[in-house]
């Protein structure tokens, strides 16, 4: 997808929460996220409930972070996943491909009131320490 290094997609695709970081007047917040990833499209799809604060502030601006990490207490193994992207609530195609793979990764999704949104990023910064400390592999979107 796009030259996103694999070792990137790997580590995406190994976890399932992520930290989505929003921002409305002059008010930060953040809301942690049960997640899939769509390499072939480069999308983080989760659900959130419409009347969430992350959600409300999404609808004023539609720019967002957010951060995937493994947690540690040693130095030598941190990683993680810093992104920011735009966010939007998917439709027609698009959501049924993606809540099709939501429901059957999070099938317990299918009780709760909520809506799939997708966040598209525009950077991908994966920190490895394993590679060498504070080594960063960087991807970003391309201008279309």
């Amino acid at each position: 997808m796009d030259g996103i290094d694999k070792r990137i997609v790997t580590f995406i695709n190994k976890h399932h929460v992520l930290t989505l970081a929003t921002c409305s007047e002059n008010k930060p917040w953040c809301a942690n996220c049960f997640y899939v990833y769509f390499e072939d499209v480069n999308l983080f799809v989760f659900t959130s409930d419409d009347t969430t604060k992350h959600i409300q502030d999404v609808l004023m601006h539609d720019l967002v972070a957010g951060s995937i990490v493994l947690e540690t207490t040693v130095i030598g193994k941190i990683r993680g996943i810093q992104f920011q992207g735009k966010m939007w609530k998917p439709e027609r195609d698009l959501l049924k491909k993606v809540k099709s793979a939501y429901l059957k990764r999070f099938p317990v999704a299918m009780l709760l009131k909520t809506n799939l949104w997708v966040v598209e990023p525009s950077l991908l910064k994966f920190t490895d320490n394993r590679l060498g400390f504070g080594k960063k592999l960087i991807w970003r979107k391309k201008n279309t």
